[in-house]
């Protein structure tokens, strides 16, 4: 009897451990809606393949240049992790050259003049631990005036066989800057 007892007992104990267990587990499989959600979007140009991962924030009816995107300050590009760029490829960002490979993107608005930036710490949360010293590239851009767009985007506009102008687009802001294969 005691054995029996003992024999059901730990077969109690064994189905709340897998039903916690599995519990537990679902809990941390369930998917949350991102308020920025992930968006990738990816262009051939020439034989070279140009890979844009970001995260898409809303105006929300806020007041986005010079506020919640300070001017004169380091800015992910975008939402949550850093904007990462990949290139199959060396390419030549804006007349200077960047060597194929993954790097994140980063951007110093200012009214007048953005800065762009490619880093080669390619997977950054933010720009919180972004490192001037691992930049591999820095130019300079000019804004354009744009239609309004509630959510971030980056497009490709294919400007001739090895060239692209890649903008990223948001609020009523344009961002161009050229890219050239070899």
């Amino acid at each position: 009897m005691y054995k029996t007892f003992m024999d059901k007992t730990s077969l109690f104990v064994l189905i709340l451990i897998l039903f916690f267990a599995v519990n537990l587990s679902a809990q941390d499989n369930e998917k949350k809606i991102r308020v920025s959600p992930k968006a990738e979007v990816k262009q051939t140009v020439g034989l070279t393949d140009i890979t844009i991962s970001y995260s898409r924030p809303g105006v929300k009816k806020r007041t986005i240049w010079g506020q919640l995107v300070p001017y004169d300050k380091v800015w992910r590009a975008g939402a949550d992790e850093a904007t990462k760029f990949t290139f199959t490829d060396d390419v030549v960002i804006e007349g200077k050259k960047l060597k194929k490979g993954s790097y994140s993107f980063f951007t110093i608005p200012s009214k007048n003049e953005w800065t762009i930036i490619f880093n080669k710490v390619a997977d950054q949360w933010g720009a919180f631990e972004y490192n001037e010293a691992e930049d591999a590239l820095r130019v300079k851009v000019k804004p354009i005036e744009n239609g309004y767009q509630e959510w971030l985007v980056y497009t490709f506009t294919k400007t001739g066989d090895k060239t692209a102008v890649v903008s990223l687009e948001w609020e009523k802001l344009k961002i161009p800057f050229e890219v050239e294969v070899q």
